[in-house]
């Protein structure tokens, strides 16, 4: 049997891509992936009041492949309607949506969720946590890339985010989170590494040299490859709470995580379903709690998915 061929479109966030990339390799599927930009004002309107045409579309021959995709697998808000279009050109293109489309549900195949977004319907999937495209074999096989920079056998990485509408990031909390880490972690003999992300402003990276200096391996760029082995390395893991996703994918390794809790600055309530949901399985503990080893049944929920959404193309 041939492979599927699937495109996949985002707004080119990390998140998205990891989310649409996990889907389509869980799928075994050939995939290309193109980023979806909408015209002013459209940015600023809500999906399900945007028009379902070509001219909503920012630089739409870029979206134009050679060939029609067997699979289009979306995830964003840009990527909606973009979706939702060519399905209308092509009613033979299975469509999945990753995160809640805030359009009418059945203008997709399926839609992935996560549970704590309590979207529901009979095409709906929910998924614990967020879709991503890290295995633990990737993981496994990334482990000495950073190998020769740790001084230590115990072993805390901490996984950066960036300010976003929930989150400030300001100095102060940051300082806090680092001063945790320096008293939970640094003063037990543990090595850090610190590992930013796309959203990660230098100024933050910055921050994490001065106040860390000789007792962590920072990594000053984005770097899969030094993300991947700092997973593999941890004894313990410590995220910052402005991404699910980077949770989910640091739950990969099977590791202890620590979730660095900042104040938000607008109600987090999806965020607090999420956090609950991860504490209930085993797998996070808040930065904080007493430092210790303990162990969680591993999943893989882009596999799991998977699995049903075969069975529906199947039919």
């Amino acid at each position: 049997m041939a492979k599927l061929k699937a495109l996949l479109l985002t707004e080119g966030m990390h998140g998205m891509i990891s989310q649409v990339e996990g889907m389509a390799k869980a799928l075994k599927a050939e995939y290309y992936h193109k980023t979806v930009g909408l015209n002013f004002p459209w940015t600023l309107v809500p999906p399900k009041f945007t028009p379902i045409s070509e001219f909503v579309i920012k630089d739409k021959s870029n979206l134009i492949a050679n060939e029609v995709p067997d699979l289009i697998i979306s995830c964003g808000r840009k990527s909606v309607i973009a979706s939702i279009l060519f399905k209308k050109k092509n009613p033979k293109i299975f469509t999945v949506h990753i995160q809640d489309p805030k359009v009418n549900s059945k203008n997709f195949d399926i839609i992935i969720s996560p549970e704590h977004d309590n979207l529901k319907g009979n095409n709906v999937i929910n998924s614990k946590g967020a879709i991503h495209y890290i295995t633990q074999l990737e993981i496994y096989n990334m482990k000495d890339y950073l190998f020769d920079k740790i001084k230590s056998q115990k072993v805390v990485s901490l996984i950066l985010g960036g300010p976003n509408k929930y989150y400030k990031f300001s100095k102060d909390q940051l300082v806090e989170i680092f001063d945790e880490i320096k008293s939970n972690f640094i003063s037990k003999g543990y090595s850090v590494i610190v590992i930013p992300s796309m959203r990660t402003p230098q100024k933050i990276i910055d921050l994490a040299t001065n106040e860390f200096k000789s007792n962590a391996c920072v990594i000053n760029t984005v770097n899969k490859q030094a993300y991947l082995s700092s997973l593999a390395l941890a004894t313990n893991i410590v995220v910052t709470c402005d991404s699910t996703s980077m949770i989910s994918e640091a739950a990969a390794s099977g590791k202890p995580i620590f979730v660095a809790h900042m104040k938000p600055k607008r109600n987090n309530y999806r965020f607090k379903q999420f956090f609950q949901l991860f504490k209930d399985m085993g797998v996070t503990r808040d930065l904080g709690e007493k430092v210790e080893s303990w162990e969680y049944n591993k999943f893989n929920e882009a596999e799991r998915i998977a699995a049903k959404i075969n069975k529906k193309l199947k039919n």
